[in-house]
């Protein structure tokens, strides 16, 4: 997906954000919001925003000097989550469709993203968590994603922020671990779950994680390590958690399944669904291949 001009007060907001993060000092937080508003006068709308965003947060890490604003943030989501966990493990596997409630479990953690929503509470994850297995998806593409499980050889994972990754587990234990590969961001950025968070998650117990290598917060493939670029042509199955990867990857020709929120205006157009819709489709490539059959 290619930036709109809507990003860019996005972009300026999350800047604000990560600025009060990373530091009490007024001063430094307007040189911040002032280098960003020099970035974004020159923005590039052909870039997808996840591609801005690495930029944008780049300024905010380097003059700041710090290398992860949201680390407490992070931490904080992760344990919210794993207390949840007991209970959610069993609504999924006491569900009449275990997979579907897996499904929708996974796409109510997506909630949790601090790019979208800088002032997320834990009344609202709550209420999102809450409210999951009465949220509608997609019915056959559910049957397809099932059966490309099923039959799939290699499974590759791609992981969004951290919190959400714990609800990931729900869905990864549907599957046989002994094929998925997890893959996390190669540093900070925003949220986003890198290889610590996989590890207080418990996703290192269940299934191989890796390192993709890049901080963009979504894939872009190009900019990611070559260990994990081959992982990514060779799986037989993709599944990309949140709106970073769905804006990265939506045009790719890969078996690609997004699992997300609609959480902006702009992604919410795109998709012609109301904003906090639950989303599971495929890459647009793959739509069109099937509709010409």
């Amino acid at each position: 997906m290619r930036s709109t001009l809507e990003c860019m007060p996005c972009f300026l907001r999350q800047t604000l954000e990560a600025a009060r993060m990373a530091t009490e000092d007024p001063a430094l937080q307007e040189r911040i919001l002032r280098e960003v508003m020099k970035l974004t006068a020159e923005m590039d709308l052909s870039v997808t925003p996840p591609a801005m965003g690495r930029r944008v947060h780049q300024i905010v890490r380097e003059l700041a000097e710090t290398p992860d604003p949201y680390q407490q943030v992070k931490q904080r989501y992760n344990r919210m989550a794993l207390r949840r966990l007991p209970e959610l493990k069993a609504k999924v596997e006491s569900a009449s469709n275990p997979l579907k409630a897996a499904v929708q479990l996974a796409i109510a953690g997506n909630i949790i993203d601090f790019g979208v929503d800088g002032e997320l509470t834990d009344q609202k994850v709550e209420e999102t968590i809450e409210r999951a297995l009465h949220q509608d998806i997609d019915g056959p593409t559910l049957r397809q994603l099932e059966a490309e499980i099923q039959k799939a050889r290699s499974i590759l994972y791609l992981g969004d922020n951290a919190g959400e990754i714990v609800f990931d587990r729900l869905l990864l234990e549907q599957m046989p671990a002994e094929k998925v590969v997890f893959a996390v961001k190669g540093s900070p950025i925003i949220n986003d779950a890198t290889l610590d968070d996989a590890e207080q998650a418990g996703l290192t117990n269940l299934v191989r994680v890796i390192e993709n290598g890049s901080n963009a917060p979504g894939t872009i493939v190009e900019e990611c390590s070559p260990a994990f670029q081959e992982l990514f042509e060779s799986a037989d199955l993709m599944i990309a958690k949140g709106q970073g990867n769905f804006e990265t990857l939506n045009e790719s020709p890969a078996n690609l399944f997004f699992l997300f929120q609609a959480k902006c205006r702009v992604v919410s157009r795109h998709l012609k669904k109301p904003i906090g819709s639950f989303i599971l489709c495929r890459s647009v490539c793959l739509n069109r291949v099937e509709t010409k059959v």
